[in-house]
């Protein structure tokens, strides 16, 4: 696998992964949770959830590539608004489009 790849791979999981918390109503894709429907509250911790498994794809992909480079609070506050960033329109489609539903 190149290098090329395995970086779109993972900007294309990075947006997957900040937008599944808004497109369904079960937690981490598979538990139901009781009443059917998400807190704001639970979607935020999904969202985190998936940041770290994204991230942890990433490192392996570093891992394979190479040595791990040593990351600053720098790399995870500028990767954290990426994956934020990415999120919107996963929040827009939620809270925005479908208010009346």
């Amino acid at each position: 696998m190149s290098q090329t790849f395995s970086i779109w791979f993972l900007i294309v999981a990075a947006f997957i992964g900040a937008n599944l918390p808004f497109v369904n109503q079960r937690l981490m894709l598979v538990l139901p949770l009781p009443g059917g429907r998400k807190s704001l509250g639970w979607r935020l911790a999904e969202l985190i959830a998936w940041f770290f498994i994204v991230g942890g794809v990433g490192m392996a992909f570093e891992q394979r590539a190479g040595q791990i480079a040593p990351q600053g609070w720098e790399f995870y506050a500028i990767t954290g608004s990426l994956f934020l960033t990415f999120a919107f329109p996963g929040f827009v489609y939620r809270y925005m489009l479908l208010r009346g539903r």
